[in-house]
């Protein structure tokens, strides 16, 4: 059973706990809503009176030469340096610059060719109104995010795009809540929509994350994990069935490929096969690999996406695939646990 929640008593709120609680979750259930509309509002505002600015802002991202340069202080600074990694990570070249740095030195990593998205509330922040004029002198164009169509910020920008709500969760309405989720929303707005017109695919996305799940799976080929040289199973069609057993034991790997003296795969023969034939004799002294082998085996090329492989296995419920070149000849082999050491599946 779980412990109830409980509360401090304090002198100037003598509430049950049970009242308590009841409160603090229609507080969360309020703040949820707050956010909800907010998001709703920000969304209308994009189909109707900010509709033209929106898709300006997309033409000029698009066409930024340089990169994007995203700035605020504050919260306004944590959730620009969200959206400039939203933007770099999905292929706009993107960074955040702190305003009171830039005024220090900083503004030196921004060229006339970048465009900068200046987040500011209130559209008044004092040290983000201070490199404007250096900005501006320098060409770069400029995007603001503000709650003040009259602010200086909207009024020096290009572009101005609103995230203007009618009030924080705040119960005093003075954090910043709702505009830093708005905020943030439509710097991920903005960003998938770039994303979308510069169609960026997940190739793409992987190389920017390469050390991620699907950098794995989308980066990994077959010759990346594939087994190679004396660690590949492999016989003459002529050796004895016994012997190749003993190949099969000692490469580890449940199966053996079948080849000719210049490496051209013959045919396979597996564990699974190995119990087939058990069923049918019990005389293996004589046999030839060659008699009990598998004539068509399902190979993989070295350049192939390891998630292919994967594909090939699941399809036809094997655990082993050999590798082949283009001529057919024998390069790998490649074990499902390989691909589950590398972190493929």
């Amino acid at each position: 059973m779980s412990t109830p929640i409980t509360f401090p008593t304090g002198a100037s709120a003598p509430l049950s706990d049970q009242a308590k609680a009841d409160h603090a979750l229609q507080l969360a259930c309020d703040t949820l809503q707050i956010e909800a509309d907010a998001i709703l509002a920000l969304k209308q505002r994009l189909g109707t009176s900010d509709a033209f600015a929106f898709t300006e802002a997309i033409s000029l991202l698009l066409h930024c030469a340089g990169r994007v340069v995203v700035s605020g202080i504050g919260k306004s600074g944590h959730i620009a340096r969200k959206i400039a990694s939203t933007f770099a990570s999905t292929g706009t070249p993107s960074f955040f610059v702190h305003p009171a740095e830039a005024a220090h030195g900083d503004l030196g990593m921004v060229t006339a060719q970048d465009v900068l998205i200046a987040i500011s509330y209130s559209g008044e922040a004092g040290e983000l109104i201070a490199i404007l004029p250096i900005i501006k002198r320098l060409g770069v164009k400029l995007i603001a995010f503000t709650g003040n169509p009259d602010s200086t910020l909207a009024k020096l920008a290009d572009l101005h795009l609103s995230v203007q709500v009618d009030k924080e969760d705040c119960p005093l309405n003075l954090a910043p809540t709702a505009s830093t989720t708005v905020t943030l929303a439509l710097g991920d707005a903005l960003a998938v929509a770039v994303l979308d017109a510069r169609g960026f695919k997940e190739e793409d996305f992987a190389r920017s994350h390469p050390g991620g799940a699907l950098g794995r799976r989308l980066l990994t080929h077959v010759k990346d994990v594939m087994r190679t040289g004396v660690a590949i199973p492999q016989v003459l069609p002529d050796t004895k069935l016994a012997s190749a057993l003993l190949e099969m034991t000692q490469k580890g790997m449940a199966m053996t490929a079948v080849v000719d003296v210049e490496q051209n795969i013959l045919g396979v023969f597996t564990d699974g096969d190995l119990r087939r034939l058990m069923e049918k004799q019990h005389n293996f002294s004589e046999l030839r690999i060659a008699e009990v082998m598998h004539t068509t085996p399902r190979t993989v090329r070295p350049e192939q996406l390891a998630v292919e492989a994967v594909e090939i296995m699941e399809t036809h419920s094997i655990n082993q695939l050999l590798v082949a070149d283009t001529q057919g000849k024998l390069v790998g082999a490649l074990h499902i646990h390989d691909l589950t050491r590398a972190k493929v599946i």
